[in-house]
């Protein structure tokens, strides 16, 4: 069954990735699968670089940004309890053509998927010395580093399926560094919603997002053919492995051991004087 929304429903602009995972979990929520309650959600689709400014520049109700971004707008959004790209086993990769050793890296020209991306902080983490970074989409990134633009590149989403196929090869899984150095599941990207959203909106959006998951969880074959309208890579079991991947408990719901992640990873950032400090009133309901 679809629903029909209101002609007096309130509208709010959000945004996410055209990466499955994120289309898996807000098919049912913007493609009329689930009632709105009378909320009505403008989609932008956006890579999440492009994203993270969108939330700078506050243009955004409700969005999927890198939790390094969220440290640099923290007064202005909070984070929901559901939606976020959180888990063990998934953070970015560093690769290359060519053989390097983790000496080497410093030296290295690396293509980011970002500055602002949460894959450039642990790069930045892990290798405080390594500058010669270029910016690039994350789809371009392995191309790159094939035709010689660049040495090494951070990949993120489905490229960690792509990349030994195409002859690239491993330097360091900068998630496992990240559990390894904090025993903690690496946090990816969240949700942020604007503050100045009236707190009974907030609420209800998060429980919308919420019943969305649920759908789709429920449902998996559901969101297929919206998953794979904006999918960079169409591969059916890349497409599926990314979702088994990047949604998990995490993402139904933070829970105090995701909260802390993420409040860890603040801490880590600031440590390393990768960012300022934040406040510590960063999610919808604080732990």
């Amino acid at each position: 069954m679809f629903f029909i929304f209101n002609m007096l429903s309130v509208k709010y602009t959000l945004g996410f990735s055209p990466c499955p995972n994120d289309t898996f979990i807000f098919d049912a929520l913007i493609n009329n699968k689930i009632a709105a309650d009378g909320i009505e959600f403008i989609p932008v689709i956006a890579d999440v670089e492009e994203l993270n400014n969108k939330a700078f520049n506050k243009e955004l109700d409700i969005t999927k940004l890198s939790f390094f971004a969220f440290a640099n707008v923290a007064s202005d959004y909070e984070l929901l309890d559901s939606g976020s790209a959180l888990g063990k086993n998934c953070g970015p990769i560093l690769i290359s053509k060519n053989e390097y050793t983790l000496s080497d890296v410093e030296n290295l020209s690396i293509a980011i998927p970002g500055k602002n991306t949460t894959a450039n902080s642990l790069l930045g983490i892990a290798f405080p010395n390594a500058k010669n970074k270029k910016e690039m989409l994350f789809s371009e990134i392995e191309e790159a580093i094939i035709i010689g633009r660049v040495e090494a590149g951070v990949i993120i989403h489905e490229n960690r399926f792509t990349y030994q196929a195409k002859g690239l090869k491993k330097i360091i899984d900068l998630g496992e560094y990240w559990e390894t150095l904090t025993h903690m599941p690496i946090p990816l990207g969240g949700i942020a919603i604007r503050k100045d959203i009236p707190v009974e909106d907030k609420q209800k959006i998060n429980r919308l997002l919420r019943k969305s998951i649920d759908f789709a969880m429920n449902n998996p074959a559901s969101s297929s053919a919206f998953i794979k309208k904006l999918a960079q890579e169409m591969d059916e079991e890349v497409i599926n492995k990314h979702i088994q991947l990047y949604v998990n408990n995490y993402t139904r719901d933070l829970g105090t051991e995701g909260k802390k992640g993420i409040v860890n990873y603040f801490e880590r950032i600031y440590q390393a004087g990768i960012t300022g400090k934040i406040g510590e009133s960063i999610f919808l309901n604080n732990i």
